[in-house]
């Protein structure tokens, strides 16, 4: 069965934070292909904020619009695709959220008493989103010749109050809910708890308890039992939720990549070549001195999460690295490591032939620094390093991959898993490498990767554009063309269900 319309929400439409901006917005031109302005993504306004992504359109839905009450924004989504996309204030609602949270409980056992931090307005948001879906899906039983096969999609925690709204309210329309990383499983790793080698000894309810994550596991938990299909993206996570949320996943649905981001032909090689540039000239004006043209730019990105990021591991590659280097005869290059990651604001260091350069911003091409997007940068890496502990699907190797940069992750990254799955390299000539990592390996993992960083600037010309092709088709491989088949399965699994109950 496929739907007519897709509605589908996130605290990350229109709203560049982390890794689920990626999912989205990479996923939006496959399914606007499919189904042409019949998918609808609804986010937070952040006025001027969101206008960086949201080009609003005061023609479309207009006739809808114009009756709803709800003040709102419609335009597009400035993405491949260009998707409508509909913005909206819960602010509204902080007056109700007391009754909002008693039927919460009443009707789907969701523990709100405990709630604080961003638990309110993500909720409050949620709630505010369904209730706008079914205002649109009653204009469209209107306007349609019949009634139409409608999929909501909330997306994490935050949106889950859309869910609840749409199954009290307005059961017709089917909903799915993806987890994209268990509340539970990433606070127990980054508190320094051992994930993995206890891993069936934990209970998710316990640990929201001991934790203080009450509220937002019960309103995650009861999302994936109340959802008419319950999605994740890797097999690992699908493990997690079975165990911390007491619900195994319907479907597993992997996060693709779309390659219109990606500079073709000559453009490619121009973009690389002022990713270069731009990369030698920080790092020459940090380190206080000339980078040469052939040094070796390597890099770590994403959210500062000291373990399970891994940068914990990146840091100790590079003291591993210099030591090796020091005592081999046979590199001559120099290694930059340029260390991206939002406010993780360090003084660089200049080691043997290893420095490390660090870019403590939002890389969306206003800061500071270098006036470039990640992706204006990422093209002129020579290699990247991401060593999770705790990745329940890891876009940065694949947007490394596809990019031609070779990457190193680890086996506890749902990507890396993947790949290490279905290509199983060992060498850096293969383009993806994946290092099994478990709780108790941290050094091997260390002199795992080193080692590979020391035998990529030994290569050849010919080892090194091996292993950018490489990279490029296994990249290929995740394309969101390969990958969108198990979304439509999905929406199937959810139609189906929210007909038996019609």
């Amino acid at each position: 069965m496929s739907p007519d319309y897709i509605f589908e929400t996130s605290w990350e439409v229109c709203n560049r934070v982390g890794g689920i901006y990626a999912v989205l917005s990479t996923r939006a031109a496959s399914m606007q292909e499919e189904h042409p302005d019949k998918v609808i993504f609804f986010g937070p306004d952040f006025g001027k904020h969101s206008d960086t992504w949201f080009r609003e359109d005061k023609r479309l839905l207009k006739a809808w619009h114009s009756r709803l009450k709800y003040p709102i924004r419609i335009g597009r989504w400035d993405i491949p695709g260009q998707p409508i996309a509909i913005l909206l204030k819960s602010e509204v609602f902080n007056l109700n959220k007391d009754s909002i949270y008693a039927w919460g409980w009443e009707k789907f056992g969701v523990q709100s008493h405990a709630a604080y931090g961003d638990y309110d307005e993500s909720c409050l948001f949620g709630y505010a989103a369904g209730m706008v879906m079914k205002s649109l899906y009653d204009y469209l039983c209107k306007t349609d010749k019949k009634a139409p096969k409608v999929c909501a999609h909330a997306n994490e925690w935050q949106t889950a109050f859309s869910l609840f709204y749409l199954r009290d309210y307005c059961p017709q329309i089917a909903t799915l809910f993806t987890t994209h990383a268990t509340g539970i499983g990433r606070s127990i790793a980054g508190n320094g708890k051992p994930l993995y080698d206890y891993f069936e000894g934990y209970n998710g309810d316990q640990m929201a308890a001991e934790l203080n994550m009450v509220s937002k596991h019960s309103v995650e938990k009861q999302a994936a039992h109340f959802a008419d299909c319950f999605t994740t993206v890797s097999d690992i996570t699908a493990r997690e939720c079975t165990q911390l949320l007491d619900k195994q996943p319907d479907i597993v649905t992997p996060n693709g990549f779309e390659p219109d981001f990606v500079p073709k032909g000559k453009a490619f090689n121009t973009h690389r070549e002022e990713a270069r540039q731009v990369l030698r000239t920080v790092a020459g004006k940090q380190l206080g001195g000339t980078v040469p043209e052939d040094a070796m730019l390597i890099c770590i990105a994403g959210r500062q999460e000291w373990k399970n990021k891994g940068i914990d591991v990146f840091a100790a590659v590079l003291d591993n690295l210099a030591q090796k280097i020091y005592h081999s005869s046979q590199t001559e290059k120099e290694v930059i490591a340029f260390v991206m990651i939002p406010y993780l604001d360090r003084a660089p260091v200049r080691k043997g032939k290893v420095s490390i350069v660090f870019i403590p911003y939002y890389l969306d091409g206003h800061d500071p620094l270098c006036k470039k997007t990640y992706y204006d940068l990422l093209i002129g890496m020579d290699v990247s390093v991401f060593p999770s502990y705790y990745e329940p699907w890891g876009y940065t190797p694949l947007e490394s991959a596809a990019f031609h940069v070779p990457t190193i992750t680890t086996s506890l990254a749902g990507f890396g898993e993947w790949a290490q799955r279905h290509f199983g390299a060992q060498q850096m000539t293969q383009g993806v490498v994946t290092i099994d990592r478990n709780d108790s390996n941290f050094n091997d993992v260390v002199n795992a990767i080193a080692n590979h960083l020391l035998t990529f600037a030994h290569y050849t010309p010919e080892q090194i554009a091996q292993a950018r092709k490489s990279a490029a088709d296994i990249a290929a491989k995740a394309d969101w063309k390969h990958f969108f088949k198990y979304y439509r399965q999905a929406y199937s699994i959810a139609l189906k269900k929210s007909q038996s109950r019609q």
